[in-house]
């Protein structure tokens, strides 16, 4: 399906470039917020099914899809600065959000910053909270961080440095997380700052009316803390869908015809 009245630009802020697409029509918006390691094009199934209907705003978040990479390692204090910037670029607010995975963590940041952004909140598969770790992940934990802390020590001897820069490349591959295994080693400062902020006490402060959307198989971000943030977020409501943690493409029809209905008719 082609876009309506596509535009695509690019906005540089803190000395990063990020792109992105507006298209559709209608009086109403919606801002598409894709998850990590992912780009605007994850959610362009999404965007086609409302742009009859809705402007939609698709962000690439950096360094993925066609932005640029950070130009120092950001949190989500720092993506969700950028993306308020791109917001009163385009004169886009207040609008609706479609937010997946580490989308939601900037959105869930922004709406409980300020109540006049958006007027509605669909998040699905939503991170921003801890997830309990399992026994084994634990035990990966233990052995990393004494394998990391023998290897640092061991690189503090010059002839020894090279080669010590090795062996913790291969502890990260090894113990690694497959995101944090997939970034250079700049990249993942900025990975580590996003995943270890706890979003839980924000969630009281959202006002705006919230769908959570969840796949009843998701291991990422597991269905518990879609019904956590049921609780936590005052005017929430939670729908499951079959599937794991990209539910919204493995049932797009099902996705589509929600989110069309919570945006234009609730």
């Amino acid at each position: 399906m082609s876009l309506i009245n596509l535009r695509e630009g690019k906005l540089t802020h803190a000395g990063t470039d990020l792109h992105y697409l507006v298209y559709g029509q209608g009086l109403r918006r919606v801002v598409l917020l894709h998850g990590w390691g992912c780009g605007s094009s994850t959610m362009q199934p999404v965007g086609e099914a409302l742009q009859q209907d809705l402007q939609v705003l698709a962000v690439d978040f950096p360094p993925f899809g066609e932005s640029g990479r950070p130009a120092e390692p950001w949190g989500v204090p720092e993506y969700a600065a950028a993306l308020r910037a791109l917001l009163e670029q385009e004169h886009f607010t207040p609008c609706s959000v479609i937010a997946h995975s580490f989308g939601a963590r900037v959105a869930i940041w922004l709406a409980s910053e300020d109540a006049a952004l958006f007027d509605r909140l669909i998040l699905t598969g939503a991170a921003g909270l801890k997830k309990a770790p399992s026994e084994e992940s634990r035990r990966r934990s233990d052995r990393y961080r004494r394998v990391r802390k023998a290897l640092e020590t061991a690189g503090k001897v010059p002839f020894l440095k090279k080669a010590a820069e090795r062996g913790l490349e291969a502890a990260v591959q090894k113990f690694g997380s497959a995101d944090y295994r997939a970034l250079d080693p700049e990249m993942r400062k900025t990975f580590v700052k996003v995943i270890s902020l706890d979003l839980a006490d924000r969630l009281p402060r959202i006002a705006q009316p919230t769908l959570l959307i969840w796949g009843e198989s998701d291991t990422e971000t597991p269905l518990s803390m879609g019904e956590a943030m049921e609780k936590a977020i005052p005017d929430a409501g939670l729908v499951k869908l079959p599937g794991g943690h990209f539910a919204f493409a493995e049932q797009l029809n099902r996705f589509n015809v929600i989110a069309r209905y919570f945006l234009l008719n609730c």
